[in-house]
């Protein structure tokens, strides 16, 4: 018994001993913290706030609407505009040329410098304000013209001749040709230009002429048989 009981405690010594020994091998090194940033942690939220606040306000100007005038009945050339033909009309606010509905009593003041039509947005140079730019028997006609249709530093205001000249197909002489080439209007007068340095003294100009020649010249400068001539002597 006594050996025995030896025996057993020597067994749980060498046990002891061998898992003593093996004991602080099989420890793991200790590890440190993961380094925590909390600065970039902050740009990352301020950056998904930004984005949303951006996107946010994209979409509440998408949604932006104003009310505008559209014509409601056609109003001809050179004719008082009746408020009865102005309808309003909710658009997105994209920045098109658009008068708005609050000025609708000052456009019954004015006149229809071109046709307008029912279901057209009205635009500031559908009207004139006077019967001076456009009265009974006057009318506005927008003619597309290029360098050599018209005299270099034409303005606002300056008196024109609007001559017809035939293609370069018409005519196969120069006494053809001369015999084509008439005057439209003896005295019309410029009423707007295209923006000074965009178009190289090109575009689309307006000039207002009498109604019984605007057909005429509308027909012709569609098919770009129009030019312009200035009277510097004239006002």
């Amino acid at each position: 018994m006594r050996i025995s009981e030896k025996a057993s405690q020597d067994g749980r010594g060498a046990v002891s001993e061998r898992s003593g020994l093996s004991g602080p091998a099989s420890r793991k090194l200790p590890v440190s913290p993961r380094e925590r940033r909390p600065a970039l942690a902050a740009l990352a939220v301020l950056l998904i706030l930004g984005g949303a606040l951006a996107t946010t306000l994209l979409v509440m100007r998408s949604g932006e609407r104003v009310s505008a005038i559209r014509v409601g009945q056609q109003v001809g050339a050179g004719q008082s505009i009746p408020i009865s033909a102005l309808e309003e009309v909710e658009i997105a606010d994209t920045g098109i040329a658009r008068v708005l509905w609050r000025d609708r009593e000052s456009v019954a003041q004015g006149y229809a410098a071109v046709t307008l039509l029912p279901g057209t947005l009205l635009t500031e140079t559908m009207v004139a304000e006077s019967s001076g730019d456009v009265g009974p028997g006057k009318a506005l006609v927008g003619l597309a013209l290029k360098p050599g249709q018209l005299p270099v530093g034409l303005q606002v205001g300056d008196v024109v001749q609007v001559i017809y000249v035939a293609g370069a197909d018409k005519g196969t002489d120069q006494g053809t040709e001369g015999r084509q080439q008439r005057v439209l209007a003896t005295a019309a007068r410029v009423h707007s230009i295209p923006t000074p340095g965009r178009t190289g003294g090109s575009g689309l100009f307006t000039v207002r002429v009498d109604t019984s020649a605007a057909p005429a010249i509308a027909q012709h400068a569609s098919n770009g048989q129009v030019a312009l001539i200035k009277l510097p002597g004239v006002k």
